[in-house]
């Protein structure tokens, strides 16, 4: 347990804030942001966008304290979720596929996404929780260099699918607190065919470490709040679409058994689940123990909502 934590980003020089900012802009035009590296110019209104849609404003959907997230995000005031709009990703059971692919949301300024960081933290939120939020790093990186000298001072949580580029993740050492990524599926056959993206298992298991080498195993406060760390989600899917025991075979070998894990049993056949046989029903009480089981046999010990 720990009882204080300053989030690092309060004492990056303004040399490494520069350096940050700088290349996070270099990787806008010709976009090298997430592992498709399209080659667009998203800083040109009149250039063709790439896989993602999106342009250089940011784009949000929402932003509110949240308490459906992890309990040590959560605590008593809510994790600040802000969640952007669009995702390099296509998993056809998306919940949220009306952000992430009909792409509904509002552009934004820079001043007004810092605004929106301030805002939360007034509101007592324990963290910035920032949802899907790959395509989005040079607009992050700007939007808090802002908020700090604002006076923000929470600690960053970076939200998402898992389908991260190490490279980009690298400016990202020294902002980010609390890295979660999704572990979606073991194999790249499975990422193609019910996410759209040819190398989901190779590419994420790069993120992941360089997630881990950054910030290490997830440090929890003595009220229960997480302040640093790698924590992973894992979504049971059925019929071992996932592969499971794979997954945490990776992070007990390669990652660390202190790793700190979600697994998750909510699946439902959402979106375009129903056009997938596979994929078209929920996941039976036994294939969540056996999923919690082989986590156990591997060594994993610390997992969310679970004794």
């Amino acid at each position: 347990m720990i009882k204080m934590m300053k989030p690092k980003y309060l004492s990056l020089s303004k040399k490494d804030w520069k350096h940050k900012i700088e290349r996070g802009q270099e990787l806008l035009a010709p976009c090298q942001i997430c592992p498709w590296e399209c080659g667009v110019s998203r800083t040109d209104k009149n250039a063709p966008t790439g896989i993602c849609g999106m342009r250089e404003a940011p784009v949000i959907s929402s932003a509110h304290p949240h308490f459906g997230e992890e309990k040590c995000l959560v605590g008593h005031n809510g994790s600040g979720t802000i969640f952007f709009t669009s995702c390099n990703l296509s998993c056809v059971y998306c919940q949220n596929f009306r952000i992430s692919q009909q792409r509904m949301g509002q552009v934004i300024t820079i001043q007004e996404l810092a605004q929106t960081m301030l805002k939360l933290q007034k509101q007592g939120c324990h963290n910035i929780n920032l949802v899907s939020p790959s395509i989005w790093v040079p607009q992050i990186l700007k939007a808090l260099s802002l908020a700090k000298k604002d006076g923000l001072n929470l600690p960053l949580v970076y939200n998402t699918g898992g389908y991260d580029r190490p490279e980009t993740l690298k400016l990202l050492e020294g902002v980010i607190a609390i890295y979660m990524p999704d572990i979606k599926y073991s194999e790249n056959k499975m990422g193609e065919k019910y996410s759209g993206v040819p190398d989901y298992w190779d590419t994420a298991r790069k993120a992941i470490k360089e997630m881990h080498h950054q910030a290490g195993d997830l440090k929890i406060n003595d009220e229960g709040i997480a302040k640093k760390g790698l924590l992973v989600r894992h979504l049971i899917l059925p019929n071992n679409i996932a592969g499971t025991k794979q997954v945490m075979n990776f992070l007990a070998k390669k990652i660390s058994k202190n790793t700190y894990v979600n697994i998750m049993d909510q699946y439902r056949p959402t979106h375009n689940a129903s056009n997938y046989p596979k994929l078209s029903r929920t996941i039976t009480k036994e294939e969540f123990k056996n999923a919690v089981q082989k986590a156990r046999e591997v060594g994993l010990w610390r997992f969310d909502h679970l004794t």
